[in-house]
């Protein structure tokens, strides 16, 4: 467990760097195969998030989707070169339990080796899409080591529609006997019960002052740091507006999008943030 100068918990800031059109929410509407067709906003809005870090001398862990990184390797080095940590988030965001072992370790040894000859650099993180590491689908960590990741941060540790193992430890972890490490997505504890408090839509839904309060009992009570996620098209209100979804999936997706960057700059000065690698004492590449 890292901490900062003051003696306050530094926690884990990352970022899973996928376009609008990627997410599971938009999966009815949008087939991948209209994906190259669709407006691209994925560079702008990373970028964005890179200047929001920046303006806080935050360094933090991008999980890049190797689909991003094959059209845009340029983003993929100004991420390395600004000191964040480049870390991989799959192929082609398909979830991990609808894919077989033997195409999960073709997409990722692929979108490994795309990450690392685009920064030179060895890739030691992994996130699936979707946190869609599951029970039945946790076959996949023994893929990840044998590819050489050092840590996997792809199990959330709820109960949810699309992911979660909820009876799965909350903190960092070592799977098994092996070399892989755990780093699973924060949730606090109140009254017996496991709530989020990792980002993402539970960022934007929730009331700021409620969040903040959930990450300082993690901090506070827990002793532990937090990880935290988002996505660069959750600053991006002005992203094009898909049809025929369904109520929940546009709730999902469009609630609060407009007040996302002034949240995220709120949250930036009110903890101490690193990257992964480095708030877990993680061999860094």
């Amino acid at each position: 467990m890292a901490e900062s100068q003051v003696g306050t918990i530094r926690n884990a800031f990352s970022v899973d760097v996928e376009d609008y059109f990627h997410v599971e929410a938009l999966a009815s509407a949008i087939d991948p195969g209209q994906w190259d067709g669709c407006e691209s906003r994925v560079d702008q809005n990373t970028y964005r998030i890179m200047a929001l870090l920046e303006q806080k001398r935050v360094r933090a862990t991008f999980f890049v989707l190797g689909w991003v990184a094959k059209r845009s390797p340029s983003l993929v080095r100004a991420i390395h070169n600004a000191g964040h940590e480049v870390a991989c988030h799959g192929m082609s965001h398909r979830l991990v339990y609808k894919q077989s072992p033997e195409i999960f370790r073709t997409e990722t040894a692929e979108a490994k080796a795309c990450l690392e000859d685009t920064i030179g650099a060895p890739v030691r993180g992994y996130r699936a899409a979707t946190y869609s590491i599951v029970s039945s689908s946790i076959w996949a960590l023994e893929i990840l080591a044998e590819l050489g990741f050092t840590y996997d941060s792809s199990i959330f540790p709820i109960r949810h529609d699309l992911y979660g193992i909820p009876d799965a430890p909350r903190f960092a972890h070592r799977i098994g006997r092996g070399a892989l490490i755990e780093v699973p997505i924060t949730t606090v504890e109140f009254l017996g019960h496991r709530f989020p408090c990792g980002g993402g839509g539970y960022f934007r839904l929730l009331p700021y002052m409620v969040f903040r309060a959930a990450l300082r009992r993690v901090n506070e009570a827990d002793r532990m740091p937090a990880v935290f996620y988002c996505h660069p098209w959750e600053i991006d209100p002005g992203q094009p507006r898909i049809r025929n979804l369904s109520a929940k999936s546009r709730f999902r997706h469009y609630t609060n999008l407009e007040v996302m960057e002034q949240r995220l700059q709120r949250l930036l000065g009110d903890f101490s943030w690193g990257r992964m690698d480095e708030v877990y004492g993680l061999p860094r590449a």
